[in-house]
């Protein structure tokens, strides 16, 4: 039973969590439980989440519920972002203050003020937008248009739709790649990793996956240029080189593997899926070491990491009935 007391005014949720004994991770997964911080019912899906450092505030897209949550990691306040029908991906930009959000239900991409949370801008994307990518320079974002077989491109000065970056195929999440500025998308349909040219608004490379199936989830990792993919449909991890675009390993996760985060500083990596299961993997010399692997909780499969503190974020839609964000810390990092 969730030991909470909440206190709602004005769309924020105080919670007021009183000790409680902690869970144990599962034997297998190199992690201890920290704390659970209360979030407000209902028990429903989540997806995507963001991490924003200066803020220590944890962005979650509270897919089920239609709204996207802003989570004071530090104080356990939660604010809640109304209005966001089937919200899928969110992503926190600190440098032009905002938060963006793709309302699935509307086919829409939200631009969110960082700090008042309110929606200020909404521009109109393909079918089923889901993953967010943001570009710097100039700045633009490109959206994953699952079912639109797409990517939207958008300014983000004037949140308005420039283009569109027809992919032929069911599109997974898109990333930036902060080395070669390209923009990469995984596409599902043909087993490929689309490089893409935000100069130019166009495909430059289709990069293929052997041995792929429902690539969705992906992670660019930039010091050592690599490109980690999840696969959800034969639950695979695959390792993709962005230098010598070669892919170099494969491994076996839990079923359905979905959000993928990093440890920059400790090079770790995690996987989550929808069996709940959490895969963990160091990083040693551009080669990955699978170092843990455990059941965590039903669908935890959404994961994010805080890098000044390597806390590692889960929220779980029904621990006895009611919604929280699992928080946990690598063993090595625990004393």
């Amino acid at each position: 039973m969730r030991s909470a007391r909440e206190l709602l005014i004005s769309g924020v949720v105080v919670l007021f969590c009183t000790a409680s004994p902690l869970h144990a991770a599962p034997p297998s997964l190199p992690l201890e439980h920290v704390k659970d911080i209360a979030l407000p019912d209902p028990a429903a899906r989540f997806d995507y989440l963001s991490f924003e450092s200066s803020r220590r505030r944890l962005f979650v897209a509270n897919m089920g519920a239609d709204r996207v949550l802003a989570i004071d990691v530090e104080t356990g306040k939660v604010h809640i972002i109304p209005d966001m029908p089937d919200v899928h991906g969110v992503l926190a930009v600190a440098t032009v203050g905002r938060v963006y959000a793709t309302v699935t239900g509307r086919n829409q991409l939200a631009a969110i003020d960082i700090d008042t949370f309110k929606t200020i801008a909404v521009a109109p994307t393909g079918r089923y937008p889901d993953g967010i990518a943001f570009v710097p320079h100039p700045q633009t974002l490109y959206v994953s248009d699952k079912l639109g077989h797409s990517d939207t491109v958008i300014a983000g000065p004037t949140h308005r739709r420039i283009g569109t970056i027809k992919l032929n195929g069911e599109v997974g999440n898109t990333q930036y790649d902060l080395v070669s500025k390209h923009v990469f998308a995984n596409v599902a349909t043909t087993s490929e990793l689309v490089e893409i040219d935000p100069e130019t608004h166009k495909v430059i490379a289709r990069h293929p996956l052997k041995g792929a199936r429902g690539n969705h989830g992906l992670y660019i990792e930039p010091d050592q240029h690599l490109a980690f993919i999840a696969c959800e449909d034969n639950n695979q991890l695959i390792v993709f080189d962005l230098d010598t675009k070669q892919q170099t390993a494969a491994f076996p996760v839990g079923v359905g593997p979905d959000v993928l985060a990093f440890d920059q500083k400790l090079h770790l990596l995690y996987v989550a899926s929808e069996s709940g299961v959490v895969s963990m993997f160091t990083e040693q010399a551009r080669q990955l070491v699978k170092i843990g692997e455990g059941r965590l909780a039903p669908a935890a499969h959404s994961v994010a990491v805080n890098p000044l503190t390597h806390e590692v974020y889960f929220p779980l839609q029904d621990i006895d009935g009611h919604p929280v964000l699992r928080v946990m810390r690598p063993l090595a990092q625990s004393h």
